[in-house]
């Protein structure tokens, strides 16, 4: 792969985080005394926190304000993200090879800054990347090229000098609609949609070992 700028999501696809967010979804639901959908889960997944907060409310007719919700959200994950999360096996050494070549990383990620920020940084990454963007800085999900371009405008590079790097079919083709070139990676939540990403995007990995 020929590339000058790398974009990596990051659950699911740097961080081995999702099923934090499954359980997340599970209790607060449960909390209000549903059993949470099989397709709740797969929804939400591509949305900006602000999204999430207002689908929920309309799915399942809550009260109460969008922004509250992301605040028991937030609650109920910064634990994890502050102490326990974990990166994708040898992600960080293809950052580092990555790095050595003169390649720009940025981060393009449904995470705000104060759950990504301690990730990263528990993870000895953080100071590897040269640009970040998130959700919460655009209109729209990860089905649209917004957050990618942002992301390719820190860099300073054109979108088809960018590699983006999902884990999900929607990151995939949300890049691909801005002209960027894509890599899906493995992660068992998105099992799933496998084989519509093969399909999609140029390459394909089940682990960062490939690209060693």
């Amino acid at each position: 792969m020929d590339f000058n700028g790398a974009i990596f999501d990051l659950d699911g696809t740097l961080l081995d985080s999702m099923s934090v967010w499954a359980d997340i979804d599970i209790h607060f639901l449960a909390k209000r005394g549903i059993d949470a959908p099989p397709d709740f889960i797969k929804a939400i997944t591509p949305m900006g926190f602000m999204e999430a907060a207002k689908y929920t409310i309309r799915r399942f007719g809550f009260s109460g304000k969008a922004e509250d919700i992301i605040e028991e959200w937030n609650q109920m994950s910064i634990d994890a993200y502050s102490h326990t999360i974990t990166l994708k096996p040898n992600a960080k050494e293809y950052l580092l090879s990555l790095k050595k070549k003169g390649i720009k990383l940025a981060v393009a990620t449904a995470l705000t800054p104060n759950l990504y920020e301690p990730a990263l940084k528990n993870n000895g990454i953080y100071e590897l990347f040269d640009a970040f963007s998130f959700l919460s800085e655009v209109d729209r999900g990860k089905g649209f090229p917004d957050i990618y371009l942002i992301a390719a405008k820190r860099l300073g590079l054109e979108p088809i000098d960018c590699m983006v790097f999902e884990d999900i079919y929607v990151g995939i083709c949300g890049a691909k609609a801005g002209g960027f070139r894509t890599c899906g990676v493995y992660d068992s939540y998105s099992d799933y949609e496998k084989d519509k990403i093969l399909n999609t995007a140029e390459q394909y990995i089940e682990s960062f070992a490939q690209l060693l």
